[in-house]
């Protein structure tokens, strides 16, 4: 089993180390309105934690911020594009490290992860359909016919 940091409760929540390399790519609040209730630390161990474990907003464990604070930045972060950013900054570090170019130059596709098909539309008669629709039988004309008015409307005596 693997062992805590002194500062964590749960193992989804971040070290020291991690907190260092996230915090400078969050948002500070600035301007008016009103303070900072929570850290913005126990909030992202809160959805790390959500994350790891799946479980409902309302059903997040006490020693987190209430899960309305938490869905509020999890919201508001996820419309500006937060999480993807923070995945860009932290995939050209890592590069970095590993004396990478920052940025991939190649991609690999697979058929695992790319699915295709040679028939992509839906086709066939639904006969449950009721009305003179495209998939609907048409009442009192055959398919040949052009739609309104008599079929034997054009031809001559």
């Amino acid at each position: 089993m693997a062992t805590l940091a002194p500062n964590q409760v749960y193992l989804s929540d971040l070290t020291d180390a991690q907190w260092a390399l996230l915090a400078p790519l969050l948002p500070t609040k600035v301007g008016p309105g009103r303070p900072q209730t929570y850290p913005l630390r126990l909030i992202v161990n809160a959805m790390l934690y959500l994350l790891r474990t799946g479980c409902q907003w309302r059903l997040l464990p006490r020693d987190y911020p209430k899960w309305t604070a938490v869905r509020y930045h999890w919201d508001i972060w996820a419309r500006a594009g937060l999480w993807e950013r923070v995945n860009t900054a932290l995939r050209e570090q890592a590069r970095a490290a590993a004396g990478r170019v920052p940025t991939p130059t190649a991609g690999i596709l697979d058929s695992q992860s790319v699915k295709t098909s040679e028939a992509a539309d839906e086709v066939g008669f639904d006969g449950g359909k009721k009305g003179a629709r495209s998939q609907a039988a048409h009442r009192r004309r055959h398919a040949g016919q052009p739609p309104g008015g008599d079929g034997d409307a054009g031809r001559c005596a």
